[in-house]
């Protein structure tokens, strides 16, 4: 890994250690609610009848997986991750659950090895923080989505969010802090990982700005979905 490709992944270790217990630890740590918002954003992706799908920062390719049992062998799925133990995981639940029709890459999405207009969807599941929040290569990245999208192309992100309400926000912050940062710390085995992921959560932009980094950086068309009280959202827009 060269030293720019290395700066530009501090979660890699992180991401290459907890892939084992990541998809149990994101169940028990959400309630299931996980596995209820991907199939969401799976839904607002086959509605626009794409033919070819990428799936960025797949991890276990929970909502590659999703896509494809929902569109069957007409549609291309394309699923990339820089972490090659999480694309391995995400190979065996595809082959256990007789799932086909998707791709597994291992590319970095700052460097992402497709040509220009590609995919009519691109999609991404809890993972848009790793790549924007305190991140200077967001621009780096959200370009390189842009350019494999096709003119006309949707960007779809499901992704923790900030409810609106005080008391749901302030619920909120604390389950992260005690849930996710402490208990799932402990159960997983690697607080570091999970406190990151309580603070990124915790952090993370609101609706707006979210909006304003997309519109910023080329896209157009921004919608918002919010879930389970603005806890969590789907993002939509367009190139």
């Amino acid at each position: 890994m060269d030293k720019d490709a290395a700066a530009r992944r501090p979660l890699f270790r992180m991401f290459n250690e907890v892939p084992g217990r990541y998809d149990l630890m994101n169940r028990i740590l959400t309630l299931n609610q996980d596995e209820r918002w991907r199939k969401k954003a799976a839904g607002v992706c086959m509605a626009l009848k794409p033919a070819r799908v990428l799936d960025i920062c797949t991890g276990t390719a929970d909502l590659a997986l999703r896509i494809a049992r929902m569109a069957g062998s007409e549609v291309k799925i394309t699923a990339s991750d820089f972490s090659q133990p999480m694309l391995d995981v995400a190979a065996g639940k595809a082959n256990k659950k007789k799932v086909n029709g998707i791709s597994f890459v291992l590319a970095d999405t700052a460097d992402l090895p497709f040509h220009d207009n590609s995919f009519d969807v691109t999609t991404i599941g809890f993972a848009f923080r790793n790549l924007t929040w305190k991140n200077k290569y967001a621009g780096l990245y959200l370009s390189e989505i842009l350019r494999t999208l096709k003119p006309g192309g949707t960007f779809i992100i499901a992704e923790s969010s900030q409810p609106v309400n005080p008391l749901l926000r302030l619920g909120f912050r604390l389950y992260l802090k005690i849930i996710v940062q402490g208990i799932g710390g402990l159960l997983s085995g690697h607080p570091k990982a999970y406190r990151y992921l309580a603070v990124s959560a915790m952090n993370y932009y609101k609706p707006a700005e979210v909006e304003e980094l997309l519109l910023e950086h080329g896209f157009s068309d921004f919608r918002h979905l919010p879930l389970l009280g603005g806890s969590a959202a789907i993002y939509t827009a367009r190139k």
